[in-house]
């Protein structure tokens, strides 16, 4: 499902909905490899599949910042702003990591606007993500991204 408005001055009205839930997403051991690429963090629960499947979790698992990087492409499925000139990562304000995601999981976002007020450089709406792994019983994200819309 998503949810399209028609401006950015339209978000104030949605506060407290739900925006919608994305499509799943599996989270392969590339992307995995390639996130350990760019930011350094070659720990061997990430990148080692051998190693790892004598692990804690029987095998890789995805690095808890890979999962909140996806917020933008999770955000842009639930929610189409038209007529915006911009869409300005401002920043977070909660994140957790309550369950791992295992490589090879199907991950989704349930998006939430928890609020949206207006700021003198324009919107800025708080938006919930709570990310779910299929099978899993608990959230592997829970976070709050801001997002400014000009």
């Amino acid at each position: 499902m998503t949810t399209t408005v028609h401006s950015p001055a339209d978000l104030p009205g949605l506060a407290g909905t739900a925006l919608g839930t994305t499509s799943w997403l599996t989270v392969d051991q590339e992307r995995v490899n390639l996130f350990a690429d760019a930011t350094g963090d070659h720990q061997w629960i990430h990148v080692d599949p051998e190693k790892a499947a004598a692990g804690p979790y029987g095998r890789t698992i995805a690095h808890g910042y890979l999962t909140l990087s996806l917020a933008p492409l999770f955000v842009a499925e639930a929610l189409v702003v038209e007529n915006v000139r911009a869409a300005v990562n401002y920043g977070l304000n909660k994140v957790r990591f309550p369950a791992p995601v295992p490589v090879g999981a199907r991950i989704r976002a349930a998006v939430e606007l928890v609020s949206a007020q207006e700021k003198p450089a324009g919107i800025e709406a708080v938006i919930r993500l709570t990310y779910e792994v299929e099978g899993g019983d608990r959230p592997a994200c829970i976070a709050e991204t801001v997002v400014l819309y000009r």
